[in-house]
């Protein structure tokens, strides 16, 4: 599947000049789930060093991340808003910024968040790109808040990266793709 200029930092870099790759490997993950936790850092930490000196996986294979929004993770919109941010301030370092969000996905669980509001986990997960890849914190912030009061009155006006995840829910819903779970692996 392709993917859209404004979101080619989702495509790993080792095949970021191939675009007619032979293979494409498609992770569908959610920042705040376990399993995709496991998936990405078995992909990152153990795949990745093994082809990523190989000219013959390099020439022939694309992997992309497609996060995806589970909704019984309440912080899942807000993780994955975050690495939309990030591809808008910091394009090479999504999936540097995505390990970081693995690292640290505990601290975005249920419990953690509970008692602060939507800014304020947007200002950590801030704080974290900083911290991660070295991002623009003021500036990831600045897309992900949600203002006191919305342009003439509106009373849900969304991020700076709404529109961005209303398109990855729309184009890159898993249950589209015939998927009854989330973390999966399409293999093209």
């Amino acid at each position: 599947m392709a993917v859209p200029p404004k979101l080619a930092g989702t495509i790993l870099p080792i095949a970021l000049n191939k675009p007619h790759a032979k293979h494409t490997v498609e992770l569908y993950v959610d920042y705040v789930c376990p399993f995709s936790a496991k998936l990405f850092k078995t992909i990152f930490h153990t795949v990745l060093p093994k082809i990523s000196n190989s000219q013959h996986y390099t020439n022939n294979l694309q992997i992309i991340l497609r996060p995806q929004i589970q909704s019984w993770h309440p912080t899942s919109t807000l993780t994955t808003e975050s690495a939309l941010a990030i591809l808008k301030v910091a394009p090479d370092s999504f999936w540097q910024y995505s390990a970081a969000l693995f690292d640290k996905q505990k601290e975005y669980f249920d419990i953690p968040t509970v008692n602060e509001t939507r800014n304020d986990t947007y200002k950590r997960l801030a704080k974290l790109a900083k911290e991660s890849v070295g991002a623009n914190e003021e500036e990831l912030y600045d897309l992900l808040k949600i203002p006191e009061k919305g342009d003439e009155g509106a009373l849900n006006a969304g991020n700076g990266v709404t529109n961005d995840i209303k398109r990855i829910v729309k184009v890159w819903s898993h249950d589209r793709r015939g998927l009854d779970a989330l973390e999966a692996v399409m293999v093209r």
